[in-house]
C-alpha cells in the first residue's frame, strides 16, 4: 500500500505493565524470542517506512536500546498518566511532521498483521472517518474496554473497571482492540477535553470516542468478530496465549511450504527464521533469531538453536545447543554438542557428543567426536581431535588463538596452551601439554616418562 507523507503511525509503549508482575517493561517481554514491541514495529514498517513513532516512558533507556535498530522516532512521556496523555504528549511531534492522519496502536499487540492494518486504513479512508477503531466480540470480555452502541452506532468505550451494569445496561461482548485511526484536524480540539474522571485517575484515549460521537464526528467501530491476533497482552497468561497462537501459525506455515516438522505442537520457530522445503525438524525443538535451515537438513529432537545457519545435508543430533554458528553442508553435530557464538564447521566436519566450540573454525572433513573444548581456534582440513582435548585459550587476562594445520592428529587428553600452532600433518601424543609450536610432519610428546613402582602394603 502506498502511504502518503501525510500519514504516520504512533505506538504507545510507555506503560509499566504492572499486571505482568515483572520489572521488565511490558513491551519488552518476548514472543518466540522477539520483544513484543519489535513485532508491532515489524507490522507497521511496510506501511509507514519513514513515519513510525514510539511513545516511551517506563525504563525508556532500556526500551530504546532494545529497539535501536528499528529506526523509529522516539517521544518521551516523562510522566505516565494514561494513553490519552501519551497521545497529547506526541501531538506536537505529529503536527510538526505535517501529518493529516495517524494510526495509533498499543505496543502490547504483538500479533498485528500488516495486511489487516492496511485493510483497516483503506476502509477508514473510504468511509471518510474522523475517528475509527477496531473492535472484537468475545464470549468473555475480561479486562478489555467495553464498546457501547446506541442503535448500532458507537457511543463510547468504557474501561472494564469503570463499567457499571446499572448505569450502562447489560454488559456487551464487544470490546476495544486498541487500534485507532484519527483524522488529526478533526480530533485535535477533543484532546483538551480529556479528563481523569475514572477509577484509574488517568487520561484515556478511549474517551475520544464518546467525545467525538457527542460532537457529531464520523466515529466508526469496525467489529472483527473473534480475531485473537488483535488481542493485547496484559498478563503472563495472555502473553503465553499470544505466543502459542503465533507459534502454531508459523509452524503450520512452514509445513505448508514443504518443511517436514514432526511433533509440530512441541516445535517453536522464530518469526525471523527461514526453513527451506525438504528440511526435517523433530520436536521438541526451538529455533530462534534469524536462523536459516537448508533443504536436506535433519534436526533431531531437543535441539535449541539461535541465529544459526545450517547448510544442506547436515544432521544435528538430539540435545545439541547452537548459537550464532554456521554449520556447512553434510556435517554431523552432536548429540549433546554445544556450538557457541563464532563457531563454524566446514563441509563434512564432525562434532560429537559433549564437544564445545567457541569462536572456532573446524575445517573440511575434520573431526572432534568426543569430550572436547575448542575455543578461539583455527583448524584446517582433515584434522582429528582426540577425546578430552582442550585448547587453553585464556591466560587469566586475554584470549589467545590455537592454530592446527591440515592433516594434524591430536591425541586424546591433550592440552594445547595458546598461543600455539600445530603444523601440517603433525602428531601430538595423547596426554601431552603443548606450550610450544609443533613443526609440520613432527611428533610432539610432552609428558613425564612412566614409572612403575612397588605398591605400598595396605
Amino acid at each position: 500500500m502506498n502511504i502518503n507523507n501525510n500519514m504516520g503511525a504512533l505506538v504507545l509503549a510507555a506503560g509499566k505493565g504492572t499486571r505482568m508482575h515483572s520489572s521488565l517493561p511490558k513491551v519488552l517481554h518476548t514472543i518466540l524470542g522477539v520483544p513484543m514491541l519489535s513485532l508491532v514495529i515489524n507490522a507497521l514498517k511496510p506501511i509507514f517506512p519513514q513515519h513510525v513513532r514510539l511513545v516511551l516512558g517506563h525504563q525508556s533507556d532500556l526500551v530504546r536500546e532494545t529497539i535501536k535498530d528499528n529506526d523509529c522516532g522516539i517521544i518521551l512521556q516523562a510522566e505516565q498518566l494514561g494513553t490519552g496523555h501519551a497521545l497529547r504528549t506526541a501531538w506536537p511531534d505529529l503536527k510538526a511532521a505535517g501529518l493529516e492522519y495517524v494510526l495509533v496502536v498499543n505496543g502490547d499487540t504483538p500479533l498485528l498483521k500488516t495486511e489487516r492494518l492496511t485493510w483497516f486504513i483503506k476502509h477508514c479512508l473510504q468511509a471518510e472517518a474522523d475517528l475509527a477503531f477496531m473492535t472484537l466480540t468475545l464470549d468473555d470480555p475480561a479486562s478489555f474496554g467495553r464498546v457501547l452502541r446506541v442503535k448500532g452506532k458507537v457511543a463510547a468505550v468504557l474501561e472494564a473497571k469503570d463499567y457499571d451494569a446499572v448505569l450502562h445496561g447489560p454488559e456487551p461482548k464487544e470490546i476495544n482492540a486498541g487500534i485507532y485511526f484519527l483524522r488529526m484536524q478533526s480530533v485535535e480540539y477533543l484532546l483538551d477535553k480529556l479528563t481523569r474522571a475514572n477509577k484509574s485517575n488517568e487520561y484515556y484515549i478511549t474517551d475520544l470516542i464518546a467525545l467525538g460521537a457527542e460532537s457529531g464526528l464520523n466515529v466508526i467501530g469496525l467489529d472483527q468478530g473473534r480475531d485473537d491476533t488483535l488481542l493485547g497482552v496484559n498478563t503472563p497468561h495472555e502473553l503465553s496465549r499470544s505466543e502459542e497462537l503465533l507459534r502454531s501459525e508459523i509452524v503450520t506455515g512452514w509445513m505448508q511450504k514443504g518443511a517436514l516438522i514432526r511433533n509440530p505442537y512441541a516445535t517453536r520457530i522464530s518469526p525471523a527464521a527461514v526453513l527451506e522445503p525438504g528440511c526435517e525438524i523433530c520436536g521438541p525443538c526451538e529455533i530462534y533469531g534469524a536462523s536459516r535451515i537448508a533443504s536436506g537438513v535433519v534436526m533431531e529432537s531437543h535441539i535449541w538453536a539461535n541465529n544459526v545457519r545450517i547448510d544442506s545435508g547436515t544432521r544435528v543430533r538430539a540435545f545439541s545447543h547452537l548459537e550464532d554458528a554456521h554449520i556447512g553442508p553434510n556435517c554431523t553435530v552432536g548429540p549433546f554438542a554445544r556450538l557457541r557464538p563464532g563457531s563454524e564447521m566446514a563441509e563434512n566436519a564432525h562434532v560429537g557428543n559433549f564437544v564445545e566450540m567457541k569462536k572456532t573454525r573446524l575445517g573440511v572433513g575434520s573431526k572432534a567426536n568426543h569430550l572436547t573444548y575448542l575455543g578461539d581456534a583455527e583448524i584446517g582440513a582433515g584434522v582429528n581431535i582426540g577425546a578430552g582435548t582442550i585448547t587453553c585459550n585464556y591466560d587469566g587476562k586475554h584470549k589467545h588463538q590455537t592454530r592446527i594445520e591440515s592433516g594434524a592428529f591430536i591425541g586424546s587428553n591433550a592440552s594445547l596452551v595458546a598461543p600455539v600452532s600445530i603444523g601440517e600433518n603433525a602428531l601430538v601424543g595423547a596426554g601431552s601439554v603443548i606450550t610450544k609450536d609443533v613443526p609440520p610432519e613432527s611428533l610432539a610428546i610432552a609428558r613425564e616418562k612412566q614409572k612403575n613402582l612397588p605398591r605400598r602394603p595396605a
